[in-house]
């Protein structure tokens, strides 16, 4: 079932276009927001950054098989909502940072302000290839678990927010603790990390973090005064 309307729908439209202008996906790439306890909301199957205004997403139920026309790979948003009440909207970024470092076996450890949300940092899904099985899906949830983050091999990563715009936020703070990590790996030299207790601090969305963000990634968006 399809689905334009709505403020759920639009963010989600502002959300896929947030993610292509700002270079976290290209072609590929994806992101959704939960409707209620057994279903969710996805972009539609085409360049994030392509999307139309006014554009349908497609609801998919979090039982049974994925409707017709949706992509394989957003089985992995399926069984994150199924695992995570907490969890209101998923993005599946390709990030260029993020994408290097994860092809070191990497994931970007927590260092400043906007990794400290992943402290002490992403899990790695330890696999290049495309994920396009329930079996696999499910393995790649568990790996998450609790995290907010979780970066595949050669393959981008997942983003796990409290809702879309967080989840949007969250990969732009994704990539930026990427290139800090890289810049450590360049300099040869191991860069400080955030104790825990500074992490549980800075992570924080008060002080209007995840707006202020979120304004930043959709201003003069097509849909952002409607």
């Amino acid at each position: 079932m399809t689905h334009g309307g709505g403020e759920r729908a639009r963010s989600v439209r502002m959300a896929a276009r947030a993610l292509g202008r700002h270079g976290l996906v290209h072609a590929y790439g994806h992101c959704s927001a939960r409707i209620d306890d057994g279903s969710f909301l996805v972009s539609p199957a085409r360049p994030l950054g392509l999307v139309e205004a006014g554009e349908a997403c497609t609801i998919v139920p979090l039982a049974g098989a994925l409707p017709e026309g949706v992509l394989p790979e957003v089985r992995i948003h399926r069984e994150i909502y199924r695992r995570r009440p907490d969890v209101g909207g998923i993005a599946r970024v390709q990030s260029p940072q993020l994408m290097s470092l994860s092809v070191l076996g990497r994931t970007p450890l927590s260092r400043h302000g906007f990794g400290a949300y992943f402290h002490p940092a992403p899990p790695l899904w330890d696999d290049p290839l495309l994920l396009r099985s329930d079996e696999a899906a499910a393995r790649l949830a568990d790996r998450l678990g609790q995290a907010r983050a979780i970066v595949m091999r050669g393959n981008g990563g997942v983003l796990a927010g409290e809702s879309i715009e967080a989840a949007v936020v969250l990969a732009w703070y994704l990539e930026d603790a990427a290139r800090v990590e890289l810049d450590c790996l360049r300099a040869g030299i191991e860069g400080t990390r955030l104790t825990e207790a500074e992490a549980a601090t800075r992570a924080t969305w008060s002080g209007r973090l995840l707006e202020r963000m979120w304004d930043y990634l959709t201003a003069g968006d097509l849909e952002h005064a409607a």
